[in-house]
C-alpha cells in the first residue's frame, strides 16, 4: 500500500509563529497553519492539525461505510459525512484531542434504515483513522437514514 507525505515549514514561536502545511503526495495544496488560529473561534482561512483531521476522518469514514454498504448489497445513493474534531485541554497536561463527532447523512437503496445503521457503526470500527484514533476522548455517531 502506498504511503502519503505532508510537510510543516515553520518560523517563529509557538505562540507567535506561523507555517505552512503541504499535502506533497497529491500536491493540491499548501495551506498555513499557526497556533493563534488553532486556538481561536475563527479560523480566518487558516487551517489546524484538527480541520485536517476532520477531513481524514470525514473522507476515511465515508469510504469505509459505502465499502460496508457495498457488502450489505445496499447501493450508496447519496452520502453526507461530517467530523467535527475538537482540541481541549489534556488532564494530565498540554492539548489533546477531546472529541471527533461523526455526522452522517444520506440514503442508499437495497438497505433498510437498520441495516443503514449497523453499516455505519461497521464502518466506524472499521475506518483506518477511526483505529488510528484510539486516544482520542470520545468518538461518536449520529446516523440519519434519509430513504
Amino acid at each position: 500500500m502506498p504511503a502519503r507525505t505532508a510537510r510543516t515549514a515553520w518560523n517563529g514561536t509557538f505562540q507567535e509563529g506561523s507555517g505552512q502545511v503541504e499535502l506533497s503526495s497529491s500536491g493540491v495544496g499548501t495551506y498555513d497553519v499557526s497556533f493563534p488560529a488553532r486556538a481561536a473561534e475563527e479560523a480566518n482561512g487558516v487551517t489546524s492539525p484538527e480541520e485536517l483531521l476532520a477531513a481524514s476522518h470525514s473522507s476515511c469514514f465515508t469510504m469505509a461505510f459505502t465499502n460496508e454498504l457495498g457488502q450489505a448489497g445496499a447501493t450508496p445513493e447519496q452520502i453526507e459525512v461530517t467530523a467535527v474534531v475538537t482540541l481541549g485541554p489534556d488532564p494530565a497536561g498540554g492539548l489533546y484531542i477531546s472529541k471527533s463527532a461523526l455526522t452522517v447523512r444520506g440514503f442508499a437503496s437495497g438497505i433498510d434504515e437498520e441495516g443503514f445503521k449497523a453499516a455505519a457503526k461497521a464502518a466506524k470500527v472499521g475506518c483506518p483513522i477511526s483505529k488510528a484514533l484510539t486516544g482520542v476522548g470520545q468518538i461518536t455517531l449520529d446516523v440519519t437514514f434519509e430513504g
